[in-house]
């Protein structure tokens, strides 16, 4: 019995072969997307389908990539790393030359080893884990930031704005936060300045009452909080009821607004690293409002996708070819202009740019929050 799977990858490795070599090229260059499309993350997996739409339409607008018409397959992987495998291979069954995803970092970093070992570039406009571009891999890239850079950043502002208070870093040991909060202490203490107190938490807890008796005995005024909204908001609403002001800095996790229906007023003043809003750039407004147009809220992840295939779209300008060495050569050598302004990698594939800016909870919204730069030195 013929294995129709089989004979399809077949099919799809010799017309990439072919499209290669300059030979009997395809008609269509075929690209994938993959993320939560159901579930609870359902409404992020929109955002990178949108964006992947309406860039391929564009793109297809004006003629395609190198004379080409794309088209776009979406894969839905629940955002697991069991499900993103399968995923991963269904695409490379069906002959895709770019994988533009996945949006959870667990499901990237496992799906990145079958692209990987078949030679498929793969951009995620969303894996903020290290370890995502951190293995070596030469196919893999990200156009979005990096916990640990958060961390960095985070470091960084309290030795320049609280660097004479009495500081503490706490965090729940899991993966997102223990990266957040070992590149903040790095940080802060390659700085020169030493927290308080390191402490780690369970996360889940119904309250943090132990913890919010530690930071009062030690004083504490600045806590930097690696972690997520829901235990970070419940302890700020312990410190408040305690009668304490604390400054809490934190990561994007905190960026939503079941965090100050948690907190109340007991969050505002929380700082928090977050992307600028893109769609109101120069470079992405216009593509915002081309999505709402199509009757679709466009937010972070779906300008990010939108600039994932625009890198790739000039890399393969640039390149002559769909050629994976020849592509990341161009990936590593050249300035991208997309939404989210001009993009260069690293010879990891992360952005040399910073993904981050400073936001401010104020009054059950966070908003841009500018601090004045003050000597490194």
């Amino acid at each position: 019995m013929i294995d129709l799977r089989y004979t399809a990858r077949i099919l799809g490795l010799l017309a990439g072969l072919a499209l290669t070599a300059g030979t009997a090229a395809r008609a269509e260059i075929i690209i994938g997307m993959a993320g939560p499309m159901k579930g609870p993350f359902a409404a992020l997996g929109q955002q990178l389908k949108h964006g992947a739409e309406l860039a391929v339409a564009d793109l297809n607008a004006k003629g395609g990539v190198l004379g080409q018409k794309i088209k776009l397959v979406v894969g839905d992987d629940a955002c697991d790393p069991t499900v993103a495998v399968t995923v991963a291979k269904s695409m490379i069954n069906q002959g895709v030359n770019l994988m533009v995803g996945h949006f959870c970092s667990a499901a990237s970093i496992a799906a990145s080893n079958v692209y990987a070992e078949e030679g498929i570039l793969q951009i995620s406009p969303a894996a903020t884990h290290p370890l995502f571009t951190d293995r070596g891999l030469r196919n893999v890239y990200r156009v979005s930031g990096r916990d640990d850079q958060q961390g960095v950043i985070a470091g960084d502002l309290m030795a320049d704005q609280f660097g004479g208070k009495k500081l503490a870093i706490v965090h729940d040991g899991q993966s997102y936060s223990l990266s957040l909060a070992r590149a903040a202490k790095a940080q802060l203490n390659a700085r020169g300045v030493n927290e308080a107190l390191f402490h780690t938490v369970k996360p889940g807890a119904k309250d943090y009452a132990a913890l919010v008796t530690k930071l009062k005995r030690n004083e504490i005024e600045v806590l930097y909080y690696g972690g997520y909204h829901r235990e970070a908001g419940l302890i700020m609403r312990g410190l408040h009821a305690q009668g304490m002001s604390v400054v809490l800095i934190s990561g994007d996790d905190l960026a939503t607004g079941k965090y100050w229906i948690i907190t109340g007023a007991a969050g505002e003043g929380t700082l928090i690293t977050f992307p600028p809003d893109t769609s109101k750039l120069k470079h992405g407004r216009s593509v915002a409002d081309d999505m709402r147009k199509r009757g679709f809220k466009p937010e972070l992840h779906a300008l990010r996708t939108y600039a994932a295939i625009q890198v790739w779209a000039q890399a393969a300008a640039k390149a002559g070819s769909l050629e994976l060495k020849k592509m990341t050569k161009a990936l590593g050598a050249n300035i991208y202009r997309t939404v989210l302004g001009k993009i260069t990698f690293n010879d990891r594939g992360d952005m040399k740019q910073n993904a981050y800016v400073w936001h401010e909870w104020r009054k059950g919204k966070y908003h841009p929050k500018a601090f004045k730069k003050k000597s490194m030195e």
